[in-house]
């Protein structure tokens, strides 16, 4: 703050008289205007995070080297190009293939890879072995992610190296990469379970020989978000190059760590598509592009091109033969499905209620759920309007009671739902004894079943007065979308705009 413009100069801070402790001038609890302990300061106020790289981070796309660890995956050279190209069209800013050295297609695929001219930077994980590295800087690629393992256990049971040995092939590891002009990462393996000073000192040691990123590896996935975000903030302090981190997800951590370590200062995070890797995987990509789309939707949609997602989750569940999982991250089936008539009402009145992610931004549509017996009457609502049915809305929740009746029968597809819908509104126009049945293939215990539930659902008061709350609260809703997304009803894959 600059001093006063006005009146004599005194001796006090900016102008002000000094602030006084048991009469001495100057001192340090006295309430002056400016004194160092101000009392005004708010105690609970957030302080700003000068570490985090929320909305300053960059992928590493493993799906070709990790994922290729996956029990169920072989890639051939067409299937590696083909997600090379996916992911590179998705915009991930680097993808790691498998170790050159590990077979002679590896190494010819590298090749092929690296000259496909990718705006991708093209990256090998290799072994902290100098005729790994030899092998793999001859295929082109623009850097080196070089590994070993530093825990005692894997010290004692895997390669059996000391710390010493470590740090000098280290070094002369490294040297090697840059002298070629290359990118070269250094990570320990098993970054969790490894001794601390030991693990601080090998990160010195090859931050000062010219590293690119030191790379943390939770290599058994036993690590916790505080974990990650301790190891990763003392780090921090400890280099100034880049920080990579490497994830499992053995204890289901792994897109939490993830977030937790960009929140402390790292820089870079390894995915793989669907999560495919070693055991049960890594952070899965759509997951991961998931939780950061919520941190800073800007950043994240500046960055990649999200309506890709899914025909690369295709490409690669397809390769390895399995099914993208039910509940997938954003993908899933039922990602952005809403079935309970609490959430459909209000889905239909503000999409923002029940949705953190808009799923336009995936290029996915949202479904609202319509055929069971926790079906709502706004739901069925939205469905009689896309038929193009003219019914009142008194006539819609009588509609909906019937379908209510029906679902706690039997089980109902969509096109039961719809019969039902059109039977209904047929039989309105019709004289009492010519109804049309609201199934034709009902059976007469199914029918006793019904004329059972359809009069238990006749006395519920109870749901009456819900949907009015309901009714209520989403009409002020609907006025107040604060995310960007659209006012839409969504049902049976069909986008409709909301009245």
């Amino acid at each position: 703050m600059c001093p006063t413009c006005n009146g004599d100069v005194v001796n006090g801070t900016n102008g002000d008289v000094p602030a006084t402790t048991n009469g001495h001038v100057n001192g340090t609890n006295g309430y002056g205007q400016h004194t160092p302990h101000n009392p005004r300061r708010q105690p609970f106020a957030s302080v700003g995070d000068y570490l985090s790289n929320l909305s300053n981070f960059k992928i590493i796309e493993s799906t070709l080297r990790e994922g290729e660890q996956f029990a169920n995956a072989f890639f051939d050279t067409d299937t590696k190009v083909k997600i090379a190209k996916a992911l590179d069209a998705f915009g991930v800013e680097y993808i790691e293939l498998t170790s050159p050295a590990s077979s002679e297609q590896s190494r010819k695929d590298c090749e092929i890879i690296c000259n496909l001219g990718l705006k991708a930077k093209i990256l090998t994980h290799v072994r902290c072995a100098m005729d790994d590295a030899r092998i793999a800087v001859e295929t082109g690629v623009d850097g080196l992610d070089i590994v070993i393992g530093t825990s005692p256990q894997l010290m004692q049971h895997s390669h059996g190296k000391s710390m010493d040995y470590i740090r000098d092939t280290a070094l002369e590891v490294i040297q090697f990469v840059k002298s070629k002009g290359l990118e070269c990462r250094f990570s320990s393996e098993d970054s969790f379970r490894s001794d601390l000073v030991d693990l601080l000192n090998i990160y010195s040691i090859v931050a000062k020989a010219g590293v690119d990123r030191v790379g943390i590896a939770d290599t058994i996935g036993c690590a916790s978000p505080r974990q990650v975000y301790d190891l990763v903030r003392t780090l921090r302090g400890v280099v100034q190059c880049d920080i990579e981190t490497h994830f499992h997800n053995d204890t289901g951590c792994a897109i939490a760590n993830a977030y937790c370590a960009l929140e402390a200062g790292a820089t870079h995070v390894d995915t793989s598509v669907l999560g495919i890797g070693e055991r049960n995987g890594i952070t899965p990509l759509g997951g991961f592009v998931a939780r950061m789309l919520v941190a800073d939707r800007d950043y994240v949609r500046s960055k990649y091109d999200l309506t890709k997602l899914k025909a690369i989750e295709d490409l690669v569940a397809a390769a390895v033969e399995i099914n993208v999982p039910f509940n997938n991250y954003i993908t899933g089936f039922c990602a952005f499905t809403h079935k309970a008539g609490i959430h459909a009402k209000a889905i239909l009145a503000n999409p923002t209620t029940y949705e953190i992610i808009n799923p336009a931004d995936f290029g996915m549509t949202r479904y609202v759920h319509f055929t069971s017996r926790l079906t709502g009457w706004n739901a069925i609502k939205s469905r009689v309007n896309q038929l193009g049915l003219d019914m009142t809305d008194s006539q819609i929740k009588s509609c909906t009671a019937r379908i209510k009746a029906m679902a706690d029968v039997r089980h109902l597809a969509i096109e039961d739902t719809d019969a039902i819908i059109n039977a209904f509104y047929e039989n309105l126009y019709s004289e009492h004894n010519n109804e049309k049945p609201l199934l034709d293939d009902m059976t007469v215990d199914e029918k006793i079943q019904f004329a059972q539930k359809e009069a238990e659902l006749s006395e519920e008061p109870e749901s009456q007065h819900l949907d009015q709350i309901v009714d209520q609260q989403t009409n002020v809703l609907a006025k107040n979308d604060v995310n960007g997304h659209e006012g839409v009803n969504v049902l049976n894959g069909e986008t409709a705009a909301a009245a």
